[in-house]
């Protein structure tokens, strides 16, 4: 298997950053159409406009449905093909950004990403997730490249509601563990090739960056200041963790929340919480010493990501076993992991985990 990386053409972050959007965008094209969520739209539009102001350039704000849907996208090809558009731009959280790129796709042209939350790994994959028009997942659409160009306002970010940031982390934590795990197993990066060391540094590094600046950055953002960890955190979460994860893999972390999504009682828990979660169950297969488990946990409850099954909704083990059986399904990421993971063996490593962490929190709280 050959290696190879991938990576956004540009990527751009820091305060205000959106009042420079025509320099970072000028030699893509004259005419752009701005996919946006309702409050991406609020937060970002003044600022691009602001940075268009005297350009030779033509700019649509539209406000999309709210999911990356086949008809939405359909909906924005046509506005591409009779607005003669040169550029197509997201603007928002995963569902706004995964529409842009699918109709940047679809109609051959180069795409930036503004993400104005920073809940997922998103903006930076060469990848979207797609829904029927009623809302039930469709398919994964993997595209030939990564976005041309992610463009991330920190000013912006830092007032977004805090959770998200938090969510981010808890989808940046197990970008190490699952790449770990992909390069001991051989098994392919999402981009369908070998890992690098350029990739397995960047996801180490992303792992160290939570450590040193989760907490400080969670503090700041609570507080709605920005901060070198606040930068840090961003860049974690969009950059080192999106790149690292698509050209590191996926393994038991990520289809535990595909597992978990199957449960209505996980329904208001976020992707990156139970991310987090299921980077303490994978742990827990390796059979992970000790400290690093202590070290994932003590993290985790820092920055008030969830570490119990209680913390993600589930009060009836019975139903883990219907979550295992979803995330073992033919083709999910966990049979990355070295000698493969039965239903069963997914069960029971969720329950030790659960019981692991309750024995942490009771710890914690008799300190």
């Amino acid at each position: 298997m050959l290696k190879l990386m991938r990576a956004p053409s540009k990527y751009v972050q820091g305060p205000d950053s959106l009042l420079h959007f025509y320099d970072d965008a000028k030699d893509m094209g004259k005419s752009f159409l701005f996919i946006c969520s309702r409050s991406g739209c609020k937060a970002a539009k003044p600022k691009i406009e602001k940075s268009f102001a005297g350009k030779d350039v033509k700019a649509r704000f539209e406000v999309f449905g709210g999911t990356s849907s086949r008809s939405e996208i359909s909906k924005m090809q046509k506005i591409v093909q009779d607005d003669k558009i040169d550029v197509i731009c997201g603007i928002g959280g995963g569902s706004a950004i995964d529409t842009a790129k699918a109709t940047a796709y679809y109609e051959h042209l180069p795409v930036v990403v503004i993400p104005t939350v920073c809940a997922t790994d998103a903006p930076c994959t060469g990848l979207s997730v797609i829904y029927n028009d009623d809302g039930t997942f469709s398919n994964y659409i993997f595209y030939p490249k990564n976005p041309d160009a992610v463009i991330v306002d920190s000013s912006i970010i830092v007032h977004a509601p805090v959770r998200f940031l938090v969510s981010g982390m808890g989808d940046a934590l197990g970008t190490y563990f699952e790449a770990r795990m992909c390069e001991k197993t051989n098994s392919p990066s999402l981009e369908n090739g070998g890992i690098t060391k350029s990739a397995m540094a960047l996801c180490e590094l992303c792992y160290h960056t939570l450590l040193e600046d989760g907490y400080k950055a969670k503090k700041a953002a609570e507080l709605g200041v920005l901060t070198p960890a606040v930068e840090a955190i961003i860049e974690a979460n969009t950059y080192l963790s999106g790149v690292g994860a698509d050209n590191g893999g996926l393994a038991t972390a990520h289809s535990v929340y595909n597992g978990f999504t199957a449960l209505d009682e996980c329904k208001h828990t976020m992707h990156g919480e139970l991310v987090a979660f299921g980077t303490l169950v994978q742990l827990v297969l390796e059979d992970a010493p000790d400290d690093e488990i202590n070290e994932v946990m003590d993290f985790c409850v820092s920055v008030g990501l969830p570490i119990t099954l209680k913390q993600v909704g589930v009060t009836n083990p019975k139903r883990v076993k219907v979550a295992a059986e979803k995330a073992c399904a033919p083709g999910e990421s966990i049979h990355n992991m070295l000698g493969d993971v039965t239903p069963d063996q997914l069960y029971n490593a969720v329950i030790a985990a659960d019981a692991i962490a309750k024995d942490f929190c009771f710890e914690g709280e008799e300190e």
